[in-house]
């Protein structure tokens, strides 16, 4: 009997969704983006420093935007003074600003990193979860904002949880689906990468495996696409989910890896065109969730791989996805 294969692009008519809202269309961006960042946490923080280290190439300059004003000046003064001593014309960084909130969307690129609290050390469950409730009504009130603005960039969310967020920004912005897009998958790739290059049976993932889903328990890390083995990649999954909870357990909030892995590199990948980690939209205007896959941004639009999945690797995804569009 032939084997049944699907795609990702199955996934919406599970939703039932008849008619997907199509990704074929791209934010309105210039060579050199200005990029607007709201909130400097942690996370905020480590993200600009990728960014403007990494991004001269894609970022003309780069606004904050915080309701710490003491910590907008400072990183205004100390970024600026992050320079090569006799920089060329690739070297020389984006200049770093700072903007008020009625100047938020007055950018190409907006990039959201505000929560209401991150879990302290010791608290326990899902700590994207905890906090969807808190986020979800922030979120909202800048998605209002780009709505009043006409924005026409890209917006980037990176707080968690992401899929979900990036679904009530979109709801509320009144922005077309290609322009919002979550940036959260990224490390849980790189970490599924980390505990690869430590188990010599699971060291095949760098090269055939592939990260799917939310950024958070209902991950899906398939070992590989091909030779799909379902034991093995349900072991790297829960390593994965469970490595934020590793670095609480030392006493630290893992940071560092999710504003580097998921953010900094992840967008800059997406402004050249690179293929990259991030949640997209699939459904229709009622039905449908924003899921993390491997896609780029072309000259038409977002594209997103989109393999041939067995049905055991296509039943973990398409769970993952229900799930999402469930929590609305």
């Amino acid at each position: 009997m032939e084997k049944e294969w699907y795609h990702i692009s199955d996934l919406p008519k599970e939703a039932g969704v008849s008619h997907p809202l199509s990704l074929a269309g791209r934010p309105v961006l210039p060579a050199k983006k200005r990029v607007h960042i709201l909130a400097l946490g942690d996370v905020g923080r480590t993200m600009l420093l990728g960014l403007r280290l990494l991004g001269a190439d894609q970022i003309a300059s780069i606004g904050l935007c915080d309701l710490d004003e003491k910590n907008l000046q400072r990183l205004e003064i100390e970024i600026n003074q992050i320079r090569y001593p006799f920089p060329t014309e690739e070297q020389v960084l984006p200049p770093v600003d700072i903007i008020p909130e009625d100047r938020l969307f007055a950018c190409d690129v907006f990039i959201f990193c505000a929560t209401k609290g991150t879990p302290p050390i010791g608290a326990k469950g899902d700590m994207r979860m905890i906090q969807l409730e808190a986020n979800r009504e922030l979120v909202r009130h800048f998605g209002e904002l780009a709505r009043k603005a006409a924005y026409k960039g890209l917006a980037c969310i990176v707080s968690d949880p992401v899929d979900n967020l990036c679904r009530a920004f979109w709801e509320s912005s009144g922005l077309a689906p290609w322009q919002v897009q979550g940036y959260g998958l990224g490390v849980m790739h790189a970490r599924a990468c980390y505990y690869a290059e430590k188990d010599p049976q699971l060291s095949h993932y760098l090269t055939e495996g592939r990260a799917f889903g939310p950024h958070g328990q209902d991950l899906v890390i398939a070992d590989s696409l091909e030779q799909y083995d379902d034991v093995l990649s349900r072991e790297l999954t829960r390593k994965t989910v469970a490595c934020n909870l590793e670095v609480r357990a030392l006493g630290y909030k893992p940071y560092l890896a999710p504003a580097l892995s998921s953010a900094a590199l992840s967008i800059l990948l997406t402004l050249r065109g690179a293929w990259h980690y991030g949640s997209l939209y699939l459904g229709d205007q009622e039905e449908g969730a924003f899921l993390g896959m491997k896609n780029r941004l072309t000259e038409t639009g977002f594209e997103y791989e989109d393999p041939a999945l067995c049905p055991a690797l296509y039943g973990r995804i398409r769970q993952a996805y229900l799930n999402l569009c469930r929590m609305k």
